[in-house]
């Protein structure tokens, strides 16, 4: 046996337990090093010293591309905005836009069989994260304007949103979030394949109509590779329905066979999934979301990864509404890393007079005010998309 650091840890090495960490996290203390993915993941998770088993050693498989992978956490995605809310919301709300648009041009472009340029998608991410790094908020407030009938569109890209903001909360290369934007923009483009009465069907599907759903995913991997795009970036596509258990699909990965981004991507997917509007059925508050991915964590989701997204959006995540216990009715504009349950609001609703009110911002770590809960706009019959136009996104 032999101790070495976290640093010296390399892809083939067989680990046989493990000597010091930081943190109280539970990690399995013996398995193959398969590839550079283990050991960021192990560095993330306060691993600092290491047994290994030199007689054990192997040799990994290469990849052909890069994965997409993460280092150590920098500061969070809030710390980084350089641009204030109000300066940068009307730039996101025209971006927001222009997104579900281009989704629409991709989607009638595959159904038609037609070639994609994709510096047209790729050009969009590299904008979208740009708006990310001026003032994250902005476009994450972006995704909760939900319309109806628009789930295929708005998802792929709240998606591509939600995921570069958890990338760069977990302190990601810029080129790395640039890559996970991009998956998770392109992820669902196999679904315009699919047909309508089972896409859209209002309610659950029969066990022959889920395996139909089910092809969407290989379906988008031939899209890619006709697109040229990276393996790696097809890999994380494909992963989104895959589970830590076996149990996803559409290869049943298990475990390590999982990708660090697949993990991320499959967090974000099932989180942006669960809080849409259909057009069947509302969508569930960013709690209940929330809830649902801890209480399956880590029997078909990355434990630790779910607590950091839980930590990217918050308890109130931006852009949600919220009742003060001034009888008001704000909307979420900006987290707080040190008050979490103080983010920074914007009160536009009374519900006593049950009238808009000028929208006020107020800073809940220095108010008396505080959240009683978070609400939905349905609650009080409120337009709050045209409202969030006329008002706020100006």
């Amino acid at each position: 046996m032999k101790k070495i650091s976290i640093d010296e840890l390399k892809p083939g090495m067989y680990v046989q337990g493990i000597v010091k960490q930081q943190g109280n996290l539970k990690i399995k203390s013996q398995g193959k090093v398969t590839h550079a993915d283990v050991v960021r993941r192990l560095k993330q998770k306060g691993i600092l010293e290491l047994l290994i088993d030199p007689s054990r050693a192997f040799e990994p498989q290469p990849t052909s591309e890069e994965p997409i992978t993460a280092s150590f956490p920098k500061a969070s995605a809030n710390q980084s905005a350089n641009v204030q809310f109000d300066d940068e919301i009307t730039k996101a709300k025209k971006l927001h836009h222009k997104g579900k648009a281009l989704q629409k041009r991709l989607l009638d472009t595959v159904a038609r069989g037609l070639p994609i340029d994709i510096s047209i998608p790729r050009e969009f991410t590299e904008q979208l994260v740009g708006s990310i790094d001026r003032n994250p908020n902005a476009l994450m407030c972006m995704t909760k304007m939900r319309e109806k009938d628009s789930y295929l569109f708005e998802h792929s890209l709240n998606v591509a949103i939600l995921l570069a903001n958890f990338a760069k909360h977990m302190g990601m290369s810029d080129k790395d979030i640039r890559e996970l934007a991009f998956a998770g923009f392109l992820h669902d483009i196999g679904k315009i394949q699919i047909p309508d009465e089972i896409l859209h069907k209002p309610g659950r599907l029969t066990e022959q109509e889920m395996s139909v759903m089910k092809l969407h995913v290989e379906r988008g991997i031939s899209v890619l590779e006709d697109m040229k795009i990276p393996a790696h970036i097809i890999r994380t596509m494909a992963e989104h329905h895959e589970r830590l258990d076996g149990l996803g699909y559409p290869k049943g990965l298990r475990g390590e066979q999982i990708s660090f981004a697949g993990r991320m991507i499959a967090i974000v997917d099932t989180y942006d999934a669960i809080t849409a509007d259909r057009c069947y059925k509302p969508g569930m508050p960013s709690q209940t979301a929330l809830k649902i991915l801890l209480k399956d964590a880590p029997a078909k989701y990355d434990k630790h990864l779910v607590e950091q997204f839980v930590k990217c959006v918050g308890i109130f995540p931006v852009g949600g509404l919220v009742e003060l216990n001034s009888g008001s009715v704000a909307v979420v504009v900006k987290q707080q890393d040190k008050a979490p349950l103080k983010p920074v609001v914007k009160a536009f609703y009374s519900i006593k007079g049950n009238h808009f009110l000028a929208p006020k911002e107020i800073d809940l770590s220095q108010s008396q005010y505080k959240i009683e809960k978070s609400v939905l706009a349905s609650q009080f019959g409120l337009d709050f998309n045209r409202f969030f136009d006329e008002q706020i996104a100006v």
